[in-house]
């Protein structure tokens, strides 16, 4: 088992979005937090399935951070 720090936003239509940290490209969307962490377990799989990346994430989880410019 890999575990994976992912980024989690909502849009404006309502959409929960996550972003895999440490695997570009792989996110995806969903109507509930429930059905966004199925979907994101998926994806992470297909993305390990068809990348084959050599895994070494070694960065800790600090925290998230909204500022205003």
């Amino acid at each position: 088992m890999v575990n994976f720090n992912i980024i989690i936003e909502k849009d404006e239509e309502g959409y929960f979005i996550s972003e895999v940290v440490g695997l570009p490209g792989c996110h995806t969307q969903a109507k509930s937090m429930d059905e966004l962490i199925k979907r994101t377990k998926e994806a992470i799989t297909l993305y390990l399935e068809c990348e084959k990346p050599d895994i070494k994430i070694e960065s800790e989880f600090i925290g998230i951070q909204k500022i205003e410019v």
